[in-house]
């Protein structure tokens, strides 16, 4: 008897048992649905939160100005006037030209001097190093890349500048050449990083049937891999732009901080960063000059912004064509 019991016994057990396995297999799949509402919330929410703090930086920046410009300022001297002197006692002026100036010619001579190198770089990284050398210089580029701004900073003030004095016989070497090196070999690894992923994100199915067809290594690089990677390149580039236009500490201690129109690359400029950040701590909250330099920040937030939309359109228009 024991035994007909046990060949008519359900291999699952009885009703309760199938009812408590069916009940398990019921609560853990409501708790993975949990698990992912609530990852796709924090997902969601990290998303969000660069949209927000982008805005909430805008407002905070336009709250603090709004004062000046839409009060004391006067747009024409602004935007056209070099002269920078928001402490004079009797006449108080406040033209951002001299530093729109300096600043320009200083990013624009710190990407003469990156692209190449940049690029180059990831160029012989991506497509002509092999085995521990593509690592070696992987971990180089990165290690460079980590290098506080201050340090550069501290290269510029103490290496560059006697060496500038000494090969070109100037009586100062604080200038936009020596600012421009240097913000050139801090955008330098960051942008060689991006374009080096950029070629490597190229599919070898390109590189594979330009051989097949007799193409060099050469030839195929150039004709091939870069026109395929032109956006990531392009990204990396305005990628450097954007970090030697915000650039601080390290064109605040090269430059030589002179408010000057520069005519030439030996000359001292002083940048729209480096001002905030060496005259802020010192002005009286809610006083012109403190919302004066609030404007400038309103002003390089726009300019940020402008070559990020250009950037986009650029791109739609590279991957239209």
């Amino acid at each position: 008897m024991a035994n007909d019991i046990a060949e008519g016994a359900s291999p699952a057990g009885g009703p309760a048992q199938r009812g408590r396995i069916q009940a398990t297999d019921f609560d853990r799949r409501d708790a993975d649905w949990y698990i992912d509402q609530g990852i796709q919330l924090l997902v969601f929410i990290g998303g969000i939160s660069a949209i927000v703090f982008i805005i909430g930086i805008f407002v905070f920046i336009t709250k603090e100005g709004f004062g000046f410009i839409f009060g004391e300022m006067d747009f024409g001297q602004f935007f056209t006037s070099p002269r920078w002197r928001p402490t004079s006692e009797y006449n108080p002026t406040y033209g951002i030209l001299a530093l729109v100036a300096g600043t320009a010619s200083v990013t624009g001579l710190a990407m003469l001097i990156a692209i190449p190198f940049s690029l180059g770089a990831a160029i012989y990284i991506a497509e002509f190093a092999t085995g521990k050398t593509r690592e070696y210089l992987k971990i180089l580029v990165e290690l460079l890349a980590a290098i506080p701004s201050i340090v550069w900073g501290f290269i510029g003030l103490t290496i560059m500048n006697p060496l500038i004095i000494k090969i070109f016989d100037v009586p100062i070497g604080l200038t936009v050449l020596n600012a421009g090196v240097i913000l050139g070999l801090m955008a330098a690894p960051i942008m060689t990083s991006i374009a080096e992923d950029a070629l490597k994100a190229v599919p070898d199915r390109y590189r594979e049937a330009a051989e097949a067809m007799g193409a060099t290594h050469w030839q195929v690089t150039i004709k091939v891999v870069l026109p395929a990677a032109r956006n990531g390149l392009l990204g990396a580039v305005l990628l450097g732009v954007g970090r030697g236009f915000g650039e601080t500490m390290a064109v605040l201690m090269a430059t030589g901080h002179a408010i000057n129109l520069p005519s030439s690359i030996f000359d001292s400029v002083r940048a729209l960063t480096a001002t905030i950040a060496a005259e802020l701590g010192e002005t009286a909250v809610g006083s012109n000059h403190y919302m004066a330099l609030f404007t400038i920040g309103i002003f390089l937030f726009v300019v940020t912004f402008v070559i990020n939309l250009t950037a986009d359109l650029v791109v739609r228009g590279v991957r239209k064509g």
